[in-house]
């Protein structure tokens, strides 16, 4: 939830300003949970980072549509993950399930390139978060402020909440 005194009210998703600072959308549809519910101890003791995850929903095809969170330009980028960087330095990453980098890239259709350039809410990545599950694996995504301090980063949504993609749930100041 917003730190007392905080303004939880964006005023430009994806960019940092005199308001809350970055604003942090969600990067898909589903369900938030804490960060210390993912079966991963790098994002669940935030070595990485702090953030949240969201539970993703999927259309009636069974896709998930993986959306920009932030305004930046794309560092690193695997079929199951991407770093996004923005303009003021900071970097979001987005982990699509855990250990899905055992996939290799099946299930995965990347719609971008590193180095790419995207505003906040373009689309990324598309996937199916139904085959990850049928082979076993977490489909929980983690939204990280990577090498983020703590204390800067809000919630704007509590666990359990329904997101759609690009509805803001953190801001970093």
């Amino acid at each position: 939830m917003p730190r007392s005194g905080q303004d939880a009210r964006p005023t430009r998703p994806g960019s940092a300003h005199d308001g809350p600072g970055l604003v942090v959308t969600a990067p898909l549809a589903g369900t938030v949970v804490a960060l210390e519910e993912v079966p991963d101890p790098v994002f669940s003791q935030e070595f990485v980072g702090p953030g949240l995850a969201i539970e993703p929903g999927a259309d009636a095809a069974g896709v998930s549509t993986v959306v920009a969170p932030v305004s930046g330009t794309i560092g690193s980028l695997f079929p199951h993950a991407f770093a996004l960087e923005t303009a003021e330095g900071r970097t979001v990453l987005v982990h699509l399930g855990i250990d899905t980098v055992r996939l290799g890239g099946e299930g995965f259709q990347l719609h971008v390139e590193a180095g790419d350039r995207v505003e906040v809410g373009a689309t990324l990545i598309t996937w199916e978060p139904a085959r990850v599950a049928a082979l076993g694996l977490s489909t929980v995504c983690p939204v990280i402020a990577l090498q983020g301090d703590p204390g800067l980063l809000a919630s704007l949504v509590p666990p359990g909440t329904q997101v759609s993609a690009g509805e803001p749930v953190l801001t970093w100041s």
